[in-house]
């Protein structure tokens, strides 16, 4: 069984994937499968389930996602950019702030290969996006 530590770690990290899953996939309703949210989301909801694979492999129940259909959606494409750059940099903090807690090999590993995901092809993808958001609303 998992220290109530690891346990509380893991279901952050899993809460945080699971509002950016919630939250591109309200992008996607709103503004169809744009890039590079309609290929991020799907990264997302490998990043959820290598946590929940964890929560079992260490006894726990993974707890129902409270984020499907409870976010919100900003006005404009650009502005969702920007809100999944803020989001991914703050992804990447979490995971500076948990990952050094865990002792666990394996619960370690796979966090720090979801923070490298962000920080080397989310973050870079969405800045991206905003740039090309920011060339076309000033065009």
């Amino acid at each position: 069984m998992a220290s109530i530590e690891l346990a509380k770690i893991l279901l952050d990290a899993l809460d945080d994937e699971w509002k950016a899953e919630a939250t591109y996939a309200a992008v996607i309703d709103k503004f169809g499968p744009v890039r590079p949210f309609s290929n991020i989301i799907e990264a997302e909801q490998r990043h959820a389930a290598a946590l929940e694979r964890q929560l079992r492999r260490l006894g726990l129940t993974v707890p129902p996602n409270p984020w499907a259909g409870k976010v919100s959606v900003p006005a404009t494409l650009e502005e969702a950019c920007e809100s999944a750059v803020e989001g991914e940099i703050e992804n990447i903090a979490l995971y500076d702030r948990l990952i050094p807690m865990i002792d666990d090999p394996a619960a370690r590993q796979v966090m720090e290969n979801l923070q490298a995901a962000s920080r080397e092809r989310h973050l870079p993808a969405f800045r991206r996006c905003l740039e090309r958001e920011r060339g076309s609303t000033h065009r």
